[in-house]
């Protein structure tokens, strides 16, 4: 690719993933310390759950607006100007005398990373293509699914030593970092939007229009619902339903966590002998027959329902860079806008999974499997009418 003469492809991946990780980072790294502001600020568990709550509301404003916006800046203006907004917001929340200081300097910030989630996404479209680009996805989903996973245990060992202000001094410091590996990167927009900055964010609606991308937006983001329920309720299945310990409980949700990081791996082993229309067709499979086994002995032992759960969540990561790869090659142009509305509706399909898992009742591992059982059931009719265009015309990955 015509990149490759200014950066190279593993310096690319590294810049890519980094900022891919700025949004678990951000908000795994500071959760130990949620009990210890409490008390410093002697407020409220729920006042200060604000600083999370109120971070995703600003996190997906800010997926929208940076997003499109930077298909008529350039990319490079725009993450710079939310990196700058990210890191010296972080500085103040890490210097914040008041709780309503820190719940508004994390708005701030969330505004600021969202720029970052939107445009390494939107990168990703400007610089590679087909399998290419779905492998580059692939590996930086590897990369960006150990933050979740790493950053509560770097956030423990901390505040072993220093106070929660010292976790958003690390967070700055990500910021800052996030600006050296950005700096040589060459602007990989080559053709602006020319339109007035209200037009450009108007785009997001042109793209939305367009019924191939709009249709496999909505399929693939509702992977979100039983992937996110199922974080949401783990602790209570495995604490509450089952009686284990909160160690015991750290070695099954461990489990999850190794099959949602081998999912890209196994992606990008098969991908070049399988095609990712084929991936996508077995995940939905896969995800249907974990889903049946969770409903029918997933109740028995922890050990049971962490091993019928598996295969989902293998099978969830594994279509996930494919799927976005597919859903970008849709639309011509607009990548911001694109990345933006992908990442969006991702992340609020999350949120929705991590209410509806406790609205039928008590039994969550009923909750979890019928999710994954009628998205797997459900989305995998409506992709196999998609990929054979009988709902719409598809655009096929070269």
């Amino acid at each position: 690719m015509e990149h490759n003469k200014y950066i190279s492809n593993r310096r690319m991946l590294i810049i890519l993933a980094f900022l891919s990780a700025f949004t678990p980072l951000s908000i795994d790294l500071y959760l130990p310390a949620l009990p210890q502001m409490v008390e410093v600020f002697e407020t409220t568990a729920a006042r200060i759950n604000l600083t999370l709550s109120l971070f995703f509301v600003s996190l997906s404003a800010g997926m929208l607006f940076f997003g499109p916006v930077s298909d008529k800046f350039g990319r490079k203006p725009v993450l710079f100007f939310g990196l700058a907004l990210y890191t010296i917001s972080s500085a103040f929340c890490a210097f914040s005398a008041s709780v309503d200081t820190l719940i508004i300097a994390r708005i701030f910030q969330a505004f600021g990373g969202g720029a970052a989630t939107t445009i390494a996404t939107a990168i990703a479209k400007d610089l590679y293509s087909g399998e290419e680009r779905a492998r580059m996805l692939a590996t930086i989903l590897a990369m960006v699914i150990i933050a979740p996973i790493v950053a509560p245990l770097m956030g423990a060992l901390v505040l072993q030593f220093a106070s929660w202000r010292t976790i958003f001094l690390i967070i700055t410091a990500a910021g800052v970092l996030a600006f050296i590996l950005v700096l040589p990167l060459p602007e990989p927009l080559t053709t602006r939007y020319r339109g007035s900055t209200i037009r450009s964010i108007g785009r997001l609606f042109a793209v939305l229009k367009n019924p191939s991308f709009s249709i496999l937006l909505l399929l693939f983001s509702a992977l979100s619902l039983p992937f996110m329920g199922y974080i949401a309720a783990s602790s209570y299945i495995y604490i509450n339903t089952f009686g284990l310990s909160e160690g015991a409980f750290s070695f099954y949700f461990a489990l999850n966590s190794v099959a949602a990081m081998a999912g890209p791996m196994v992606y990008i082993k098969i991908s070049r002998r399988v095609g990712s229309y084929s991936i996508i067709t077995t995940s939905f499979l896969c995800l249907s027959i974990s889903g049946m086994f969770v409903v029918t002995i997933g109740h028995l032992a922890p050990l049971i329902f962490a091993i019928c759960l598996m295969p989902a969540t293998l099978a969830t990561t594994a279509m996930r860079s494919p799927s976005m790869n597919i859903t970008l090659e849709q639309h011509e142009g607009d990548a911001g806008s694109s990345s933006a509305l992908i990442n969006f509706l991702g992340m609020l399909m999350g949120g929705v999974g991590v209410s509806a898992v406790f609205l039928p009742g008590d039994d969550l591992i009923l909750s979890i499997g019928a999710m994954q059982l009628i998205i797997g059931i459900f989305g995998g009719a409506l992709w196999l009418l998609i990929k054979s265009d009988k709902l719409t015309t598809l655009k096929r990955v070269p």
